[in-house]
């Protein structure tokens, strides 16, 4: 019986995709595959004639040949005839899914390299510290190469042992129906090694835990929550592989006195009755010292002054924020009886002398009585 096109046979064009082949033979191949068709010869017969297609138009010199001169263009026997020797079917779905399930044909074989974890390190620092950078050490967990087996896992005058489960690949392939999917050895759990008697003293890892010293640079103006790497002191990598990171995270202690938003900083500043209403020359704190300020008379209460520049210069600012006062004007307490008949006296006076001088009392007064007529 004279073979049927294998365009034909794929149902696809002759200019088709050599993804279009791929996705046509996988589902003809899952319809026709014998584990699906038990006990039918017509579905064993078409899985051949379908893998035979897809096998010559996926190699592109016997596609070539092929669409040149048809089937007298291909020799059947290169291929493996269509039949289960040779290729096979688990091979040919191997080159389908390969990539999904981690191992079809052209990967590399051994045992798998894995990058170490990375570590997060908390820093508690000052709103000083942070705002004019420095130099600290921390400790951090680390794993040292052990001594007594020079970081082989095994016990002095032993070695380790290829696995027989994978042949020290670090990976066996499993089947499943007609995939083939390939995962870590579960024996030597992707080493590709077993060790017949650990060395005792770091039972067969082949490394020991200790703590290390690492110095950081704080940097001028960090803020809270920004983390600092340090490349490579993390958790060592498995089968050689590279080290992961250390993240050193921020954290800034509140300050008795400042408040930070971004590159700005806050604080109350409470002043006396006879200050606010008198105005005159007060002492501000700042993170680089004291600074003199003269607040005008009358200051009310809640008033903000900001003090250009005495905020902090950020990681990525190329000049300082500000810092901004907020005026409590403190009611005084414990009075003694000269204090209070003084105050009376003083209170007379204002509200003899009319709105003038409270003209947030009139303001408020006039929005009273506006409401209620």
């Amino acid at each position: 019986m004279a073979k049927r096109d294998f365009y034909e046979v794929l149902g696809v064009a002759k200019g088709a995709s050599e993804d279009e082949i791929k996705k046509a033979y996988r589902k003809l191949a899952m319809k026709y595959h014998p584990d699906r068709n038990p006990d039918s010869k017509d579905a064993e017969e078409k899985f051949k004639e379908v893998k035979e297609a897809y096998e010559m138009l996926t190699n592109p010199e016997k596609r070539e040949a092929y669409d040149r001169y048809g089937h007298a263009g291909v020799d059947p026997n290169m291929g493996g005839g269509g039949g289960f020797g040779g290729g096979g079917f688990g091979d040919a779905f191997g080159d389908i899914f390969g990539d999904i399930f981690g191992g079809g044909r052209g990967r590399s074989q051994g045992p798998q390299v894995y990058r170490g974890a990375d570590l997060r390190y908390n820093l508690e620092i000052t709103l000083e510290q942070a705002a004019h950078g420095f130099d600290t050490t921390i400790r951090v967990p680390s794993w040292d190469k052990c001594d007594t087996c020079h970081g082989s896992g095994a016990k002095p005058g032993t070695s380790p042992v290829t696995c027989s489960t994978c042949a020290g690949h670090g990976q066996v392939r499993m089947q499943q129906g007609f995939f083939s999917i390939q995962q870590t050895c579960p024996k030597c759990h992707g080493t590709g090694k077993i060790i017949p008697e650990p060395c005792a003293a770091c039972s067969g890892q082949g490394r020991i835990k200790r703590n290390k010293t690492l110095e950081v640079k704080i940097p001028v103006g960090i803020d809270n929550g920004m983390r600092i790497r340090s490349s490579g002191n993390g958790e060592p990598g498995t089968n050689g592989g590279p080290s992961g990171d250390l993240y050193v995270e921020i954290h800034i202690k509140p300050h008795p006195v400042f408040q930070r938003e971004g590159d700005d900083l806050h604080c109350e500043m409470p002043i006396s009755f006879a200050k606010a209403a008198l105005g005159g020359e007060i002492e501000v704190p700042t993170l680089s010292g004291k600074v003199a300020f003269t607040i005008p008379e009358g200051t009310q209460s809640g008033k903000t002054f900001r003090l250009k520049g005495k905020g902090i210069k950020g990681v990525r600012s190329g000049f300082a924020g500000d810092l901004f006062c907020h005026v409590a004007v403190e009611t005084p307490v414990k009075l003694t009886e000269k204090q209070k008949e003084l105050l009376r006296e003083f209170e007379k006076s204002t509200t003899e002398g009319g709105s003038k001088h409270s003209p947030q009392t009139k303001t408020w007064r006039d929005k009273v009585k506006d409401f209620f007529e």
